[in-house]
């Protein structure tokens, strides 16, 4: 379906998981109620310490790890989207090979959301409009010696060449008795907060910019 020219080009990368897994949701749009363009933040990763006054776009991911995930390296995703900004036509795209049994959950407020490939496209999304999906996803990398990594981002929220703040909440469940947490990066700060306890990876972060963390384990 071709997009009349009228419409401005809107791309907002929202990447998940490994840098080899990189997945965009791409928006065509007339206006996007967007902040100021004095304000917009060029590219620099900055954690917001005060919320902004405004909703804004909230990524939610839980990534759960079992013990077959050791050996093939695939986990399993459960992915929302809340307060997608108002556009005729969005698509949530993934890397070929990397995805499997992917599902549309649930959608409110959006008018048609359908799988096709790789990818959830989306017609006519309304303002407050929300989005669950699921599948599972290569996304644990064995780096050798007992030790395994986990990639995800980067995240961004990006018009033209601006960006703008986002939400980002990612959660890691695992199996405590297979692996132990040793490092996360970024390490926790204002705007970036982190919870953890065995089996349980909590991260919460609001920002402008490009995030993306690093979650590093070892087998106990």
């Amino acid at each position: 379906m071709q997009i009349p020219n009228r419409f401005t080009h809107f791309r907002l990368w929202l990447a998940l998981l490994p840098a080899a897994l990189p997945f965009g949701l791409t928006y065509a749009a007339t206006d996007l109620s967007f902040e100021s363009a004095a304000l917009v933040n060029e590219g620099s990763l900055h954690f917001l310490d005060t919320a902004p006054a405004k909703l804004v776009h909230h990524h939610r991911n839980t990534i759960f790890i079992d013990s077959d995930s050791l050996d093939s390296g695939w986990v399993n995703l459960s992915q929302c989207h809340d307060h997608l900004d108002a556009v005729p036509l969005a698509q949530i795209t993934f890397r070929e090979g990397f995805i499997r049994n992917l599902k549309l959950d649930s959608a409110t407020h959006i008018e048609q959301a359908w799988i096709e490939g790789a990818s959830v496209q989306l017609r006519n999304v309304e303002p407050g409009a929300t989005l669950c999906l699921s599948a599972q996803t290569r996304a644990l990398h064995n780096t050798g010696q007992g030790y395994f990594n986990l990639t995800n981002g980067p995240y961004m929220r990006k018009f033209l060449d601006g960006y703008y703040p986002m939400q980002v909440t990612l959660e890691i469940r695992y199996p405590a008795q297979l692996l132990k947490l040793i490092d996360v990066t970024p390490p926790a700060q204002p705007g970036f907060a982190l919870e953890e306890r065995p089996g349980f990876i909590r991260v919460n972060a609001t920002f402008e910019g490009e995030l993306t963390t690093l979650i590093q384990f070892e087998k106990p």
